[in-house]
């Protein structure tokens, strides 16, 4: 599946373990009730994709567009999400558990009812985002950077 065109797709009742789809493109792709094990995603384009009752499970995302994309009731676990790019997606109860979204793009993304756990999120861009994301507060205090960052304070040396 490596470089696939999967424009519009439409998958269902599936599960997929394994394999490599790095750099596929399933523009405005519909994925519903599907589970993805250990599936290399790496570059993969899911612009536009509607994704709804998903899981996302020790999966390489990094590099992954899901611009414009409407995810809904999805689960990432143990996924490497690195530099996603989530411009303008609408994610509603979605939950991130222990996934690297190091320097993931979060341009105006929508959260509603989105839960994070144990997740990276140092030099995620635009962290101020975050707004509508739920998170543990030993998360939080292990952010605090990045969401200081995200509201404007700024850090003093300690001189």
């Amino acid at each position: 599946m490596s470089g696939a065109i999967l424009r519009r797709v439409s998958i269902r009742d599936t599960v997929i373990d394994g394999g490599n789809g790095a750099n596929a493109d399933a523009s405005e792709a519909t994925f519903t009730r599907v589970e993805i094990r250990g599936l290399r995603l790496t570059g993969a384009i899911l612009a536009g994709a509607q994704i709804k009752d998903a899981t996302f499970v020790e999966c390489r995302l990094d590099l992954s567009s899901f611009r414009f994309a409407q995810l809904d009731g999805v689960r990432f676990e143990n996924c490497r999400m690195e530099e996603a790019d989530l411009y303008q997606a609408t994610l509603t109860s979605v939950a991130f558990s222990t996934c690297d979204l190091t320097k993931a793009s979060l341009a105006k993304p929508t959260f509603h009812r989105c839960e994070m756990r144990d997740c990276e999120l140092n030099g995620v861009g635009n962290p101020e985002q975050l707004r509508g994301v739920a998170m543990p507060w030993q998360d939080i205090v292990r952010s605090a950077a990045v969401l200081a960052l995200g509201v404007g304070v700024h850090v003093l040396d300690d001189e």
